[in-house]
């Protein structure tokens, strides 16, 4: 059973005005087309995706680029897809009980941090002139973690790839780059889920 791509993944994608910043289209088009052949062909693909690739890519950002917003909806599509994939194949080689015990490995290692307490779940920048992200948004995000993840709570893999925090400095605020690794690791484990 292959995974197809639940929602549309468009061929093309808007470009924003001459003047306005989008994402690169040849990087946009390159990677894209690798995906496509993933799926549809694989022996035409330049390389292997998987969904920890399209979480992780990054295009430059150039005058008169593809719409970044339609870029990103498409990738969640696509990592959406390759998260299912790679579930099923998981399931096919080794049996669920692999697939169940992946997912709750993942789930402790995210549990850890989220019942630590509020305001100490993550670092604070160190130094107290660098901006974070506000320490209670933080916490109210990983409250709703432990919602989903323990209270069978709905809670959407996109309201948390789009999670947006209010900045702050120094001990009201939470390191960004440690933050942004653990949602990463929390929309690995949504995809997975779903």
């Amino acid at each position: 059973m292959t995974a197809k791509p639940k929602g549309k993944i468009p061929a093309t994608f808007e470009l924003v005005d001459r003047k306005d910043y989008g994402y690169n289209t040849k990087q946009v088009d390159a990677f894209m087309a690798n995906a496509r052949n993933f799926f549809e062909a694989p022996e035409l693909a330049t390389k292997p995706v998987n969904s920890g690739d399209v979480r992780a890519v990054a295009f430059d950002p150039i005058k008169g680029g593809y719409n970044a917003v339609q870029v990103d909806d498409a990738l969640d599509v696509l990592e959406d897809a390759l998260a299912r994939k790679e579930r099923d194949e998981l399931v096919a080689a080794e049996g669920e009980e692999a697939w169940l015990q992946r997912i709750g490995k993942m789930s402790a290692t995210l549990r850890g941090r989220l019942h630590r307490p509020a305001n100490e779940r993550f670092r604070s920048p160190s130094k107290n002139n660098v901006r974070g992200y506000r320490k209670a948004d933080v916490d109210a995000l990983c409250e709703d973690l432990i919602g989903y993840l323990e209270k069978d709570k709905p809670l959407s893999v996109d309201n948390v790839r789009r999670a947006v925090f209010r900045s702050a400095q120094g001990t009201e605020s939470y390191e960004e780059a440690q933050v942004d690794a653990f949602l990463d690791r929390a929309v690995e484990l949504m995809a997975a889920i779903d």
